[in-house]
């Protein structure tokens, strides 16, 4: 039975050590926790970095059988490959860049090359366990490469990829040194997920302006590969929150905490020490609210709890003598004998604490500076699934924002308006409480952790292209059949995009001797009719095809050639251009890049090299222009690949095809086009015939290739 192979840097248990033995305890974060919830239908493993170097080799034997029992599998890192990888290009690199704290990127060759030695590790050890069937799931920032070189050696096999922090900014992501390598990486997944739309946007245009892919409504061709990206927020373990009955064993805090909350109000924070999360920037602003608002001296608490974290970073040494001098400077200005405004904790906290915090507290102030998600606030939302009391206050900077709308939603930086905030969220009516706190509940219950996982994996394991539209090695061998058997053939194939590649310069793309002797050996047999239905003008395909033996429909139709003679389509006018072209003309001007082909009887507006979204908000603009302009002028525009046409009404690849397919009864059809002209090609052939588009776009067309290779492949198997 196939399974679910999980790849992250770390286990969800982690090693350490005591006295020589070896103990297993859970791993602490959202990734881990989040995934010990989920519970697939399917076996699976967790393959990752237990936490500890290990070197003598019956340690690794001995831990490899005692995670064995539960379905994990260790990759063992050296000391040299955690200070280099982890700590190194995964936490000096990726972190600070992908969280916009460009001053902190470290550009350090070694660490990159232990960055690709470690992936390429992650890679050997996964292989060994990959058998046919399986479903690869791969993890966050540490393993950007790993997609790719798991591709490498399973062409075949189905691969996730889930980021769980930021994508950055195009701006941003393009001053990485190895952008491109990163990318390539992350693009040998099938699916490719993110938390937020604004992170998938940026890794989109990172792609496009990078790696030259364009997309598709989020579906991309990579290498005739279909590539999915799009968006799963994370969830959280509902129920876990909501109905935990806490037991107070007298063995931790919670007595204090409740104790604490009924004499004050109780504002809770609780990050893991980073200078991604705000937290100096946090104490301030409660300073300034202590500063702006005196009544509330003794009668409110800030529970600050820092997590420790990478304590051997400068960065983070530096950031917690900042939070230790902020709040001894706060507590003793502004505390009394029987009151200090925080009540700081530089510890993890157990989870009965942790419960009972979220319970007890009045707020919760959670404003990251940047955040791929943030579990903390939902947690807080879920713990209230009782009492309905609490308010949130959340950084628009979090990708949960985007989800919990009815929390207060504030800018970390604005000091002023955090304090506004918290002012609003004391005085805050039960009501409103109860209501904002049931609109979020209702969200997150729904779209929980399972959901999260099951969203993920059920679109990782659907086909990007319906199978039944998908040329592959049978549909093709039928096809070959009906050729075979058939008397009398009618081919129709459009050439920019299905039979040569495009280019940014249209007329860089020229038949290559090899497209020549394919259309030649097809065009030659005495069953055949090949017919070229293309938007080109009818001087370029001349000079290009006109010495083979080929019917021609050039400019979507208007020019035909069956025989020897071209033929006008009749009732064709060009006075209309004077009007048109001074708006094309402008258009150029305000798009550099841009150009102009002027046809017998169309004007068309080139777009290829042109930024692909600038390029998009001008073609709206044009359109606005072009419906006003040609209402009584019997003229329409057509959309093609980056080209904008404008011609008359009537004038079709569809119109020209039918003066072929209703020539006379074809005992086989084949068309084969790629774009939204070409499927007024498809519509008007019979139901049986051979339609075949190129491409990702939707289609009414049978069939579907990926790429002009595979055309040209099969236009090899048919000369066969």
């Amino acid at each position: 039975m196939s399974k679910l192979i999980i790849v992250a840097n770390r286990l969800p248990v982690t090693i350490n050590r005591k006295e020589g033995e070896l103990y297993y305890h859970p791993s602490a974060g959202g990734l881990a926790t989040g995934l010990n919830s989920y519970k697939s239908d399917k076996p699976s493993l967790w393959i990752g970095w237990a936490g500890a170097i290990v070197e003598n080799d019956w340690e690794r034997v001995s831990i490899e059988q005692d995670l064995k029992k539960d379905g994990l599998v260790p990759i063992f890192l050296s000391q040299s490959e955690v200070e280099l990888f982890y700590e190194g290009f995964s936490n000096k690199v990726i972190w600070p860049h992908f969280h916009y704290f460009t001053q902190y990127t470290t550009y350090q060759e070694s660490y990159w090359e232990a960055y690709q030695a470690v992936n390429q590790l992650f890679a050997t050890v996964v292989s060994e366990h990959i058998e046919e069937g399986d479903i690869i799931w791969i993890h966050d920032y540490q393993l950007l490469l790993l997609p790719a070189l798991l591709r490498k050696l399973f062409p075949s096999i189905t691969i996730g990829f889930f980021l769980h922090i930021p994508f950055p900014s195009y701006e941003i992501f393009r001053i990485l040194p190895w952008r491109k390598e990163i990318l390539d990486g992350v693009l040998g997944a099938d699916l490719i997920g993110f938390h937020t739309f604004g992170y998938m946007r940026h890794f989109l245009s990172a792609t496009y302006r990078i790696a030259g892919y364009e997309h598709d409504f989020g579906k991309l061709s990579v290498e005739g590969r279909p590539v999915n990206v799009d968006v799963f927020p994370m969830g959280i373990d509902y129920k876990k929150y909501a109905k935990q009955e806490i037991v107070l064993s007298g063995k931790d805090h919670s007595f204090q905490i409740e104790r604490l909350a009924k004499k004050s109000s109780l504002i809770i924070s609780i990050d893991r020490l980073d200078y991604t999360k705000g937290i100096p920037q946090r104490i301030r602003a409660f300073e300034q609210f202590l500063i702006d608002h005196p009544t509330y001296h003794g009668k409110v608490i800030l529970f600050l709890i820092v997590i420790p974290s990478r304590s051997n970073v400068d960065q983070y040494k530096e950031l917690k003598e900042e939070v230790d001098t902020l709040v001894g400077r706060i507590n003793s200005q502004y505390g009394s004998f029987d009151w200090f405004p925080i009540r700081y904790y530089y510890r993890s906290l157990a989870f009965p604490e942790i419960s009972t915090l979220y319970r007890e507290s009045h707020i919760a102030l959670i404003t990251p500076l940047r955040d791929g998600m943030n579990l903390v606030a939902k947690e807080f939302v879920a713990s209230k699934d009782r009492s309905r009391k609490g308010v949130l206050i959340l950084s628009e900077m979090a990708g949960a924002s985007n989800e919990l709308s009815d929390a207060i939603i504030i800018n970390p930086h604005d000091k002023a308006g955090v304090v506004t905030a918290l002012k609003q969220a004391l005085e805050m009516t039960a009501t409103e409480q109860s209501w904002r706190l049931r609109k979020m509940q209702k969200q997150l219950k729904k779209y929980d952790v399972r959901h999260w996982a099951e969203s993920f994996i059920g679109e990782l394991t659907k086909k990007t292209l319906k199978k039944e539209v998908q040329l592959n090695k049978d549909s093709v061998q039928e096809l070959l059949k009906a050729y075979s058997d058939a008397k009398t053939r009618l081919i129709v194939l459009d050439y920019d995009g299905t039979l040569m590649d495009f280019h940014v310069d249209p007329q860089a793309v020229k038949p290559d001797a090899k497209l020549l002797y394919s259309l030649k050996n097809l065009s030659t047999n005495d069953k055949n009719k090949v017919v070229i239905n293309t938007g080109r003008d009818k001087k370029t395909i001349h000079d290009w095809l006109g010495h083979l033996p080929l019917d021609f429909a050039a400019e979507h139709g208007v020019w035909i050639k069956n025989g020897s003679k071209w033929k006008k389509n009749q009732g064709l006018r060009s006075q209309w251009k004077k009007q048109i072209r001074p708006v094309l003309e402008q258009l150029v001007e305000r798009t550099p890049g841009s150009f102009i082909e002027d046809k017998d009887f169309s004007l068309a507006w080139h777009y290829r090299r042109v930024d692909k979204e600038l390029g998009a908000k001008r073609v709206r603009e044009f359109k606005d222009v072009l419906t006003y302009l040609i209402t009584s002028l019997n003229l329409q525009v057509l959309d093609g690949n980056k080209v904008v046409e404008v011609k008359n009404t009537g004038v079709s690849k569809g119109a020209a095809t039918t003066k072929w397919s209703d020539a006379k009864q074809w005992d086989f059809v084949l068309a084969i086009g790629d774009d939204t002209t070409d499927e007024d090609m498809f519509k008007v052939l019979p139901p049986d015939a051979y339609t075949v588009k190129v491409g990702e776009h939707a289609s009414i067309a049978r069939y579907r290739v990926t790429s002009v290779a595979q055309v040209r492949e099969l236009l090899s198997l048919l000369m066969e």
